[in-house]
């Protein structure tokens, strides 16, 4: 797997909004080298219960992932840039290849970036609201 280097670059809010939205298109394709490709050569992707750091780590389950599901959907709701960190709110569903299985999460994540990739990517995961219903 080939890193790319952007040396002492500092993104702007733009650039920084531009890399979580192919971050989400890279999930709805399965395309799990681009995914890796955002993150630094020791960059770390954190979910509730799990860590992988490394650009192979991350590459891995994001390619296992897409092994077993698939119509995956990410609908960014917000993204707040301050500095080099940012803050994503998005909708994620897929569906469990082997069950069929559809599964909807409401998802924040935090995401910290360095040289032009992705330092830290860590995801706080609710799957219990979007099944709430709401009574007044």
């Amino acid at each position: 797997m080939i890193a790319s280097s952007m040396a002492g670059v500092q993104m702007n809010p733009e650039q920084i909004r531009a890399t979580i939205q192919r971050a989400g298109e890279t999930w709805m394709n399965g395309d799990a080298d681009e995914f890796a490709r955002l993150f630094l050569p020791d960059g770390e992707l954190i979910v509730p219960g799990y860590r992988w750091q490394g650009q192979q780590a991350i590459h891995d389950v994001v390619a296992e992932f897409s092994a077993t599901h698939t119509d995956v959907n990410v609908n960014i709701r917000r993204i707040l840039v301050e500095g080099d960190s940012a803050v994503v709110e998005w909708v994620w569903e897929d569906t469990e290849t082997q069950t069929g299985k559809r599964t909807q999460a409401e998802d924040a994540i935090a995401v910290d970036f360095e040289q032009g990739q992705i330092r830290r990517w860590r995801e706080y995961i609710d799957t219990e609201s979007p099944r709430a219903t709401v009574h007044q």
